[in-house]
Parts: structure tokens; sequence; C-alpha cells
């Protein structure tokens, strides 16, 4: 992924230097493994440890002679080991290392996105308590529906997120497997006791059953489930983008002293990060189904995946950690007008009480229907800025026939649709 969109962090996971020290540790811990079982001279594990380097240059260097890159790894490797090296990969294939190795890389990089995730529920549940109380238009197909809270927005956003959550932890179980099993997985020329020293000491638990390969349904679900989290950031993203419109303008990103909006237009401030944020999620979606064609190798094993995954590791992880860290900043800073929202609300002449008169009709004894006929008559011209709607209705002899004016004031209360904001708030943060 580009520097404009990365953190450094994450991007040192993904980095030659920290690929190959991995790979190393990998052989290293696996040496140690087969000298416990006298495979291999205790002295010869040891080496590993003590002389063990590589030079990233000089690997590619090989590399563009064999065209095998753990091949040149290993060629580099005892180049500092010196002849205790032909110990070194003993009854490993390939897949044993690099398979090992991107499951370290992805827990790491996981570690880091959760810890993400808990910035931005950090941030959300502080305006969401913040703004518990502040009521804004609730809308329904862009429309104005009934009232809420802006704190019931960001309780929302909340609870998706802290679901997300789960599903990350979830997906690092499942991602973080070993497999130091030999050509086809058979363990044939390695006893499975090194399988388990190596995913012990490398953090992770042994794959059940490889087949030269760790199984790619495993890759499909955590890269889906990226996706999963770049669609709720983009839900977020687009919902503060809508309020910042002009026309409704009741929250909008933080504009800082001297930036500039447009190269045109003085005047423009403009939602320039929640829609890099909708962009930078449609990049991590698109990254989850190759993951899943991945899932259909050939036979015990192909190398059809390796290059996508070579891809999609590093610039799905880059790419949501720095998005994550972008909606944490957006919702941390963002300027919300609860002036406005009232004035949008007061917009229509109180049409959205337009169902509390409905049902207080309905529990004065008019059928339904004859009721919603009664109401939708005098909102359409309210609609239309023909009157209050309050008005309206009061001079409705059919409304008044059964609502006196004094009943009609009370369900105009914008009270009555907060009153179980506390018990929404209690569900989705506790008591």
């Amino acid at each position: 992924m580009i520097p404009r969109y990365s953190r450094p962090e994450m991007v040192s996971i993904w980095e030659p230097r920290s690929k190959f020290q991995i790979w190393m540790e990998i052989e290293a811990h696996a040496c140690d493994g087969l000298a416990k079982l006298g495979v291999i001279p205790r002295e010869a594990a040891k080496a590993i440890w003590e002389r063990g380097a590589f030079d990233v240059d000089r690997i590619d260097e090989i590399e563009r002679e064999v065209k095998h890159d753990v091949i040149a790894f290993l060629t580099n490797l005892a180049e500092y080991v010196g002849p205790e090296a032909r110990f070194v990969h003993q009854g490993m294939t390939s897949s044993d290392v690099l398979d090992t190795c991107l499951a370290v890389q992805l827990a790491r990089a996981t570690d880091l996105l959760l810890a993400d995730i808990d910035a931005l529920l950090a941030a959300l549940k502080k305006r969401a308590l913040e703004h518990k109380d502040t009521v804004c238009i609730g809308r329904s197909h862009g429309i104005h529906a009934e009232p809420t809270t802006f704190g019931l927005k960001l309780a929302q956003a909340y609870a998706e997120f802290d679901r997300n959550r789960t599903r990350l932890a979830a997906a690092r179980r499942d991602i973080a497997t070993c497999a130091i099993s030999g050509a086809v997985g058979t363990f044939a020329n390695i006893d499975p006791a090194v399988e388990d020293h190596v995913a012990n000491a490398m953090g992770l638990t042994v794959e059940p059953i490889s087949t030269q390969v760790i199984p790619r349904d495993r890759h499909a679900m955590f890269f889906a489930t990226l996706g999963v989290i770049a669609s709720s950031i983009e839900r977020l993203a687009t919902e503060i983008r809508h309020l910042q419109r002009t026309e409704v303008r009741e929250a909008e990103e933080f504009f800082s002293e001297g930036q500039k909006g447009s190269s045109a237009m003085p005047h423009k401030r403009n939602p320039v990060l929640t829609e890099n944020l909708t962009g930078l999620a449609r990049l991590v979606r698109g990254m989850a189904l190759p993951a899943m064609e991945n899932v259909a190798l050939w036979h015990e094993r192909d190398i059809s995946h390796s290059s996508v995954e070579r891809m999609i590791g590093p610039d799905a992880t880059v790419t949501l950690d720095f998005a994550l860290a972008r909606l944490t900043g957006v919702i941390e800073k963002l300027i919300v007008y609860p002036e406005i929202m009232q004035r949008n609300l007061d917009d229509l002449g109180g049409l959205v009480h337009s169902q509390r008169v409905l049902l207080a009709l309905t529990q004065a004894g008019i059928p339904r229907e004859e009721a919603y006929t009664l109401v939708q008559r005098n909102a359409m011209p309210a609609w239309r800025g023909e009157g209050n709607f309050l008005d309206l209705l009061k001079a409705d002899k059919d409304v008044t026939a059964k609502l006196s004016a004094a009943e009609l004031d009370a369900l105009f209360d914008l009270a009555y649709h907060t009153k179980h904001v506390d018990t929404i708030f209690k569900r989705v943060f506790g008591a």
C-alpha cells in the first residue's frame, strides 16, 4: 500500500526484513525440536541461534538465479551459519515456512487492528454519552421519519464495531495456526512433535491437518471479516457525509485553521476524510473475494494462492489499520450542531409526530385505515408548506371529534420519543 494510507507499525510487519526474521526463527525453533528428538546435534541447533543471520539484498541476488525465495533464504542463512546449516530445514517443505510465517504476520497485524477498534470504541462511547439526549430527526429512505438522538446514532455504531471486534478476535484464533508437516502434510520426514514445538514457540496453535499448506478457508474467513469491518467503516462514514451536506448540516468533520476545501471555491468545507474512508472500505472489501477463490487449490498443494496473498496480506491489513485510525480521529473531533438538529426537526411543522396522532385516533375508536386517512389528509398540506400540522389537525372536525386540542398538544411532545434512551444505552454500554 502507498505511504499516504499507511502507518509505520503495521507496515513494519510486512517488510522483507521482518518476514525473513520470522523465517529464521521458524527454522531455528524447528532445529530445537529436532535436537530434542535426537535427530540433529544440540550443538547444531545452538549454532543456528548464535550465528544465524541474513542479508535481504543477498537473498534477492540468489533468488534471481535460483528462482525460489525459500531456497535463496536458506542459501544465505548457510553462508552465516557454516557447516551446521546442513541440519536446517530437515524434513520440512517451503510451505511449512511460508504458511507459518503468514500466520504469525496476520496474528500480529490483527493485534494492531484490535487495538485500533478499541480506540474507536472508546471514541464512540465518549461522544455517544455526550450526545445521549441531543434530539435529532431520524430518517428512513433519506426522508424525515421520527425523532431520535444523536447519541443513539453513535451508540448503534459502537454496538456494530463491538460485534466486529468479537469477529476479528475469532478470526485471529482461526488464522494463527502452524504447519510443520513436510511434503503433502504426512510428517513422513519430520516428527509431529517438532510442529508442536514450533507452534508453542511462535505463539500459534497446531494445524490439525495440513496438506502441505494450511487450508485456505481460514484465510478466506479472515479477509471476509476485514471486509465486514470495512463495510461498517463505510456505513458510519456515509452517515457523517450525509449529515454534513449543506441542506442538513447537523454534523461535520473538523476543519482546521488554514485548511482549504476547494481550489476554486474558498467557502467549501468538504467531508474529505469520510469520503476517503468510503474509498478505502471498497479496497478492503475487494480483497475478500480473491481470498475466497484461494480456497480451492489443486490436490495437496499448488501456489495459485501465493501471489494473491503476497498482495492482499499487507494491503488489506495496512489499509484497514489506517482507516480505523482515521475514523477514530473523525469521531473524536466531529463537530455537532444541536441547534441545527432542532431546526431540522421543526422544518415540517410537526409532521414527525404523525404516528402518535394515528395511534391516538385508533385508541379513540377509529379504525386504523380511517385514522390513517384522517392524518394523511392533514399531513400532505403541511408537507407542501400550506400550514402547520398541529393547526391543521385542530381545524379538522373529524379529528377533534375524537381528540381535544389539549390531547393533540400532548401528542407533539419530543420527550415521548426519547423516553427509552437510557434503556437502550444500558443494553449497549452496560450499567
